[in-house]
């Protein structure tokens, strides 16, 4: 399970356990500070009996031990052999992961007289790089790593050149630490407890950071539970008929508010880490695509999320990080470091959609007609973004964005299937560099309609009808350049040689979201998206299974990925096919209850008439933004809620599926207010939109731009 606060992270097995051979640890920079943090009670591993997870960065874990009083260090490993009679002794270890991390350890003895009690915690620190943990290579050479006893604390460090690691083992009372191993021998009354408190505090280049939850303090006072109180309060609710429906949001809210990250140079801007454990990094695309879809709870996750990218915009032409004037970037570390974003890793640049995408996040931010001020301030940000896809994302200039890596060190694929494979023919062979995707085109096109909307609002025609002719002329041309007529469906991508990558992929769904494809297209590309070769019956698959290369366990070429199943099934919705769209957020909500609630980064692209389960993707990052935002999304698309402030109107149209009678949803910001929604049946009822705004109960034309 994973415990996760801001950049710090705590991936242990359900004993609470960490075990170093697992890819288990306490993480902070991509760094594991403990690799291993094993109780021992009597000897012996005590019986794990229940886990209880109520906040994201906070867990219990009970479990029984016998008592030493047959001989003490005679117990099994599982703790309970070698005496007779039930267990006398419970352990309770209650963990708070923030910056660090503290684990209060309580034995206490039910029995009817005093019992023995040896206490051992076996810990020690790889700093190892959280990939290389991820994959099962740790390689931290011993000579760099040393352990000693400072004042009754383990200390442990790492050097290596100028770069250097410190984690810090500290105990509320003494106990004997000798080499790696910390031990405690009591007599724990009948009826009675003994506890410790121990604490774990990192230094990083020297520069101590304190902990967030610290001994001998409450910890309800501690940064992180107040967010999570503050954002609980403020998250709209849900009320429904539909138990997977109010599962996968409430869970979704949940994850959101865990991956929250904040600057400390700016502590009101909220952003969003990727995922947990293993991308805990500020992401240009996810970030957007998160706080797109989670406009409809938290607005200033979107405002945070623009005024950090466009904080980090690219200024010079750099070939190391692929950083262009006006680009958005890919990936930068951010967080918990001393120096706030930590410039030790340099912002990472080699993504063709982010940019395109900032300009269109910014544009929905606008129609929802929240934060004007701040979106006024950011339009120069978008410009120089649009400049960028003009001067240096058209490197052709055919009209189309492509990408290509500057070097070896960068990203071969830079769409969101960025994995060395992930483009490929529909004979399996894979695509080559320079690569014009089409889901990066239909960005563009909505970012251009976005910047014509800005320009429209304050009556400047020229700026409007320039943006207006360039999105006509983009879609005019990626309708007949990326069309495969006798397909049936919108190629991939373009090559070098501007041919068709013609393979079925689901990222034809995103075509559809944007409003980029021809209404006559459309009957084609929903069937495409409904057929068996791209949907499992838990979602859209990737890649279709039909095509060359396909593999249900692979990363981008047959998995299925929440976020893309639910941005394919706002695009029907968008074009009108409600029942095809309806299936494939059903396909997402029962997906969903086999997980507990929670859609993971994604998972295999098995059939589910052929395993009526969800089998999980190994190492796949859970919570996840993307997947956290997607129920959101899906939310919603089912409302068909589409705001257009700024020209006075709020279209809704609310389309539920089979099974579900009922849906309220309470505060949701819009135009400075909180609307409140409910749909029972074929009634609908509004409160509280803001005066000025006309209602109108009618769905949003599929390709209208205004």
């Amino acid at each position: 399970m994973t415990l996760v606060e801001g950049a710090t992270f705590c991936v242990c097995d359900p004993s609470g356990d960490l075990v170093a051979e697992r890819p288990e640890g306490l993480f902070m920079r991509d760094t594991r500070f403990l690799s291993r943090c094993e109780l021992r009670v009597n000897g012996g591993r005590p019986e794990r009996l229940a886990v209880s997870c109520q906040d994201p960065f906070s867990a219990i874990f009970v479990s029984r031990a016998r008592s030493g009083a047959s001989e003490p260090g005679h117990a099994g490993e599982d703790g309970l052999s070698g005496t007779t009679g039930p267990p006398s002794l419970m352990v309770f270890r209650s963990r708070y992961v923030g910056r660090g991390m503290r684990e209060d350890i309580r034995v206490r003895n039910f029995g009817a007289e005093p019992a023995y009690c040896l206490v051992e915690l076996f810990l020690d620190g790889d700093f190892a790089d959280a990939a290389q943990v991820k994959a099962g290579r740790v390689g931290v050479a011993d000579s760099d790593r040393s352990a000693e006893v400072v004042d009754g604390s383990l200390v442990l460090r790492y050097r290596r050149g100028a770069s250097t690691r410190e984690t810090r083992v500290s105990f509320s009372h003494p106990m004997t630490v000798s080499g790696l191993l910390a031990s405690s021998e009591v007599i724990v009354p009948a009826g009675g407890e003994w506890s410790v408190c121990l604490q774990v505090s990192m230094a990083v280049d020297g520069t101590a950071i304190e902990p967030r939850y610290l001994c001998g303090q409450p910890v309800e006072r501690a940064t992180p539970a107040a967010r999570l109180a503050r954002w609980r309060r403020e998250v709209p609710l849900v009320e429904t008929d539909h138990e997977g429906l109010r599962a996968m949001v409430g869970r979704s809210a949940e994850d959101l508010g865990a991956l929250r990250l904040f600057d400390p140079e700016h502590p009101e801007r909220a952003v969003v880490a990727a995922g947990a454990p293993w991308s805990m990094q500020l992401y240009g695309r996810d970030s957007l695509l998160t706080s797109w879809m989670a406009l409809l709870v938290d607005p200033d996750l979107a405002l945070g999320v623009l005024q950090t990218l466009a904080r980090f915009q690219g200024q010079r032409e750099d070939p190391r990080t692929e950083e262009e004037p006006g680009r958005i970037l890919h990936r930068v570390r951010f967080g918990d470091a001393p120096t706030g974003l930590g410039h030790d890793a340099a912002p990472y640049y080699g993504s063709a959609d982010a940019t395109p995408l900032f300009v269109m996040v910014l544009g929905e931010l606008r129609r929802w007609g929240l934060a004007r001020e701040v979106v006024d301030r950011l339009l120069p940000h978008a410009d120089r973004a649009l400049a960028w896809i003009e001067e240096y994302g058209d490197r052709d200039g055919d009209g189309y964005v492509e990408y290509q890596r500057a070097s070896d060190r960068g990203l071969a694929n830079q769409g969101w299937k960025d994995s060395p494979d992930g483009i490929r023919y529909a004979d399996g062979h894979l695509a080559r560099a320079p690569i014009a995707l089409c889901e990066v085109q239909a960005y563009v096109y909505s970012a251009y309609l976005a910047r014509a909307h800005f320009a429209r609002e304050v009556g400047d025609t020229v700026t409007a009808e320039r943006y207006g002719r360039k999105a006509a002329s983009l879609r005019e041309a990626f309708n007949r350049d990326f069309w495969l007529a006798d397909r049936g469906w919108y190629a991939v991508g373009l090559d070098p040689d501007k041919a068709p990558i013609d393979s079925l992929t689901s990222n034809i769904g995103h075509c559809l979201w944007t409003g980029i494809v021809d209404e006559d297209k459309a009957p084609a590309v929903a069937a495409r998206l409904s057929s068996p070769a791209l949907s499992s019956g838990w979602g859209l698959r990737t890649l279709a299974k039909t095509m060359g290369g396909y593999n249900p366990l692979s990363y981008h070429c047959g998995s299925v990925w929440p976020h893309d199943s639910a941005i394919a099934a706002a695009g029907l919705m968008r074009y009108g096919f409600v029942a095809e769209a309806q299936r494939i957020v059903t396909a997402l909500m029962d997906a969903a209850r086999c997980q507990g609630g929670r859609l993971p980064e994604l998972y295999a692209g098995l059939d589910r008439s052929e395993l009526p389960m969800v089998v999980s993707y190994p190492a796949s990052c859970s919570p996840q933004a993307t997947a956290a935002a997607s129920p959101l999304l899906v939310l919603r698309t089912l409302l068909r809620l589409d705001p257009w402030v700024p020209w006075g109107q709020v279209l809704l149209c609310p389309a539920l599926p089979e099974g579900m009678g009922y849906l309220r949803v309470d505060r949701i910001p819009l135009g400075g207010s909180r609307v409140t929604v409910e749909v029972s049946h074929d009634e609908v009822k509004v409160e509280g939109l803001p005066p000025g705004l006309e209602l109108r109960l009618e769905a949003r034309q599929p390709t209208t731009a205004v």
